[in-house]
């Protein structure tokens, strides 16, 4: 990726980044997931979406641990939609109970990139959420 995300060439290695992303939300053993947010964020990284607003390694790790316990046994999956310009890149997830199932929660993500290849900022959004 280089650092910077400049065109939509550059998708499969976003979706590669995504699926780092998403893989560190769907680790539960709490050693390996601290290993995968050290590797993939920034120190001063930040995580923000409609319930949680944190910094720092601690914090992702902390609210990935809580969204686990509220959804146990389900798992995040990259959605349709991977776009990027720049250092930014954009995508959905969704949450299943198994792959190609109906998903039970859907969101969509904003996600900074620094020249180290490092997540600096995501920025969360719920499209659907169970009631």
């Amino acid at each position: 990726m280089t650092g910077t995300i400049q065109d939509t060439s550059h998708l499969d290695t976003v979706g590669a980044l995504v699926d780092q992303y998403l893989a560190a939300w769907n680790e539960t053993d709490p050693q390996a997931r601290r290993e995968a947010i050290a590797a993939l964020w920034a120190a001063d990284g930040v995580y923000t979406d409609p319930l949680a607003s944190v910094s720092g390694v601690d914090g992702i790790d902390q609210v990935i641990a809580g969204a686990q316990e509220q959804f146990a046994g389900l798992t995040f999956v990259r959605g349709d939609v991977l776009d990027a310009h720049h250092n930014i890149a954009r995508f959905t997830w969704e949450l299943v109970a198994e792959v190609g199932a109906e998903p039970l929660v859907v969101g969509f993500d904003v996600a900074a990139v620094n020249d180290d290849e490092k997540i600096t900022a995501v920025y969360g959004f719920i499209d659907k959420m169970p009631g």
